[in-house]
């Protein structure tokens, strides 16, 4: 219950505020003054009654634009004012609500408000340019190899279930070959990995298919088109295409670029506030892979690695160059799936590229 006894609160620190009183038991607001008078608080009721605390006992909210004063008290009684100068001035006093204080004042500001924004808008952004991409790659890294597995399943099962390929119509020997070269190359490369080379007709369906392509899943599945095959001049094109791929599987590039495409999804989700499961994240995994392509540094990452294997063989990296103009030439192919037709960087710059490494080796 309130004190209703106390001193006099005629002082000279003494501060007055009007506003309203509820009683805590009732919604119904009561006309009062509040009187601050050091360590006092109190209510008075025009001439009913007067309730008195300590200023210990009382709460103070925070100040919000807008909304009045409110200073809430042990009996569940509160006080509202919109006299926010007063209480203001009662709050530098006693030392309250000091760190809200300041946010209050940064508030009111337009320049710092605007600073702020400017500041948030940054850090966003780099979060969004670099931060991401680290987190991604971090993530891939560590990511089971057990579970690489089933990316690889489930994004075959995409690509067959839309016609984007279908089964080869290459000779048992010349697909023999090939498996061959990949062995070579996968052997090189190492790794805790599942090779193998799917060769597949990239045009099942007609136009829409892959058509000329080659590009690598997770756990080391190489799928490479007979279009892509049918393309190649010698079987060092097809090998620097399959080093290119065994790059991508060693820096587990597939996986970090869908764990981005997906963590931007979860930023946009969480400032929109929509909320997506577990398992739509898990759903998404195949369809980001078929449709995700490779950052710059990750394709420059890959022809480096397909250059080291090409020098080493065969001292030269111009097969890999020439099959890349090849592809250039025939107009970048259908596009959306990864590796090969992919356009950053650039095929200029791609060659261009090789043929530095080449020399640096000499």
């Amino acid at each position: 219950m309130p004190d209703l006894t106390g001193p006099d609160p005629a002082a000279t620190d003494s501060l007055t505020a009007q506003g309203v009183f509820f009683d805590g038991r009732s919604s119904r607001d009561h006309p009062a003054t509040l009187l601050l008078d050091g360590d006092q608080v109190r209510v008075r009721l025009g001439a009913q009654a007067e309730h008195h605390w300590r200023a210990d006992q009382v709460t103070l909210e925070a100040a919000l634009p807008g909304v009045r004063r409110s200073l809430s008290f042990p009996d569940g009684s509160r006080f509202e004012t919109p006299d926010d100068a007063a209480i203001r001035a009662w709050e530098q006093r006693h030392g309250r609500n000091r760190l809200l204080g300041g946010v209050r004042r940064l508030e009111s500001s337009w320049g710092t408000a605007l600073g702020a924004v400017a500041v948030t808008g940054a850090v966003l952004w780099a979060f969004v340019t670099f931060g991401v991409p680290a987190l991604a790659r971090q993530a891939a890294a560590v990511t089971p190899v057990g579970v690489l597995a089933t990316f690889d399943r489930e994004t075959l099962q995409v690509l067959e279930g839309q016609n984007l390929i279908g089964p080869s119509e290459l000779s048992a020997a010349r697909q023999a070959q090939l498996q061959a070269a990949l062995r070579d190359v996968s052997g090189w490369a190492g790794g805790p990995y599942g090779y193998r080379l799917l060769l597949r007709d990239g045009e099942p369906a007609g136009s829409s298919g892959l058509g000329a392509n080659a590009f690598a899943l997770p756990n080391g599945t190489v799928v490479m088109t007979d279009q892509l095959v049918a393309l190649a001049r010698s079987d060092r094109e097809l090998v620097g295409v399959l080093a290119h791929e065994a790059g991508h599987v060693t820096q587990r590039h597939g996986l970090a670029s869908v764990y981005q495409a997906l963590g931007l999804s979860l930023i946009v989700t969480a400032l929109t506030g929509d909320i997506v499961s577990a398992t739509t994240f898990a759903a998404a995994v195949p369809v980001a892979l078929v449709q995700g392509g490779y950052s710059r540094a990750a394709e420059t990452q890959s022809d480096e690695v397909a250059a080291r294997f090409m020098l080493e063989r065969y001292r030269t990296t111009r097969p890999l160059q020439a099959i890349l103009a090849r592809l250039e030439a025939q107009d970048g192919g259908p596009g959306g799936v990864p590796d090969l037709l992919g356009t950053h960087p650039g095929t200029d710059a791609r060659i261009e590229h090789l043929k530095q490494l080449e020399d640096a080796a000499r």
